[in-house]
């Protein structure tokens, strides 16, 4: 089996084919920084619009719950699924609303950055992916060790972050663990809103960076190589000599169907050696005259060879032949320019025509 091609011979940008063919099969950039930050904003939005109000209707149920104890009836299981029911629905209404904003955010990171589409080839079962080498070199290649720094930075930067705001909150932390069940979550929601609002803006920091990185990295592994290029040339355009070859033989084919019109014309205007055009006109076919065949250097030769061999008349008149050959495709009229000169011609057949009643050049 022949190597890939390495990283240093890629010095080619992708062609479109490359990405689109690289789209198709799911290779796409994606960062996963922005489904962090899209999660981290997402829960920033519940606990400083949702928690404050939900947690402290919850500790309030909680309240009763924990200070009427007594009152409580658990003779049978009916009573200890009521009891539950309600603490279950109780924390629901604190659930339900962070499941929906974290599913949202994270649909929408994911949607705004690549739209999705169903790629069978990435669930297809294959060896490589079970590889010890392949996944060593995931794990410990610069991917992998990118991933790892980036993991490390945001241990570091929340951990950092953590510390300081504690740091400042500590004693306010442990005052609230006396107070007020209904004050306690207010303040545990204070306090997240503002480490959280200190690590998403890290996060963010750090998504404009992946996203960055993710797409250049990208970009840099689908480079070609000249030789990749040059067979996806080929693929698309075919193979230049094949080409050249079918080109070749639609000329040949195109060059016998002139030379077999070359006996059905009325005359040949040629330059001796070099040029010749082949006409045809004839009365009562309507229309000015046209051209049938035209050629050079050899092929005028043959036109003239044809035109001896039927008795057509040949007039040199270099001038003409050059001028009409320039102007003047094969099966269509010649231009008013020429009527006049061939006009002439015309007449001069006619003539010795009448004067020869058994020749006949009107074929």
């Amino acid at each position: 089996m022949s190597e890939a091609p390495d990283k240093e011979s890629k010095t080619e940008e992708p062609t479109e084919k490359k990405i689109r063919d690289a789209v198709d099969k799911g290779n796409v950039p994606f960062s996963r920084e922005v489904p962090i930050f899209a999660s981290t904003l997402a829960i920033l939005i519940y606990v400083i619009f949702f928690l404050p109000g939900a947690a402290g209707g919850f500790a309030e149920q909680l309240k009763d719950v924990f200070e009427k104890s007594d009152d409580l009836r658990l003779t049978n299981g009916g009573d200890a699924v009521a009891l539950f029911s309600n603490l279950f629905g109780a924390s629901s209404q604190i659930l339900l609303p962070a499941f929906a904003l974290l599913m949202g955010f994270g649909i929408a990171a994911s949607v705004l950055q690549n739209m999705p589409s169903p790629v069978l080839d990435r669930i297809q079962p294959k060896l490589e992916r079970v590889s010890l080498f392949g996944g060593f070199k995931r794990i410990y290649g610069p991917k992998g060790l990118f991933e790892f720094g980036k993991s490390l930075v945001k241990i570091l930067v929340v951990s950092a972050v953590i510390a300081m705001v504690m740091r400042g909150e500590y004693f306010a932390a442990l005052s609230d663990m006396f107070s007020d069940p209904r004050i306690i979550a207010p303040e545990m929601a204070r306090l997240a809103a503002k480490v959280l609002s200190v690590v998403l803006a890290a996060t963010a920091i750090l998504a404009v960076l992946d996203v960055l990185w993710t797409r250049y990295t990208w970009h840099t592994d689908l480079k070609m190589t000249r030789q990749e290029i040059k067979d996806e040339m080929k693929q698309s355009d075919g193979d230049p000599i094949l080409k050249a070859r079918q080109r070749s033989l639609a000329r040949d084919r195109a060059r016998k169907r002139m030379m077999a019109q070359v006996p059905r014309a009325t005359l040949v205007i040629a330059n001796p050696t070099h040029y010749a055009v082949a006409l045809r006109y004839v009365p009562g076919e309507g229309g000015a005259p046209v051209v049938v065949a035209k050629g050079v250097d050899l092929i005028a030769l043959k036109i003239r060879e044809i035109a001896e061999d039927n008795d057509i008349p040949v007039f040199e008149d270099p001038p003409l032949a050059r001028s009409m050959f320039a102007q003047v495709s094969v099966d269509s009229f010649i231009p008013a320019a020429f009527y006049k000169a061939v006009a002439e011609l015309v007449h001069r057949i006619y003539s010795q025509n009448s004067k020869s009643p058994n020749a006949s050049h009107n074929r």
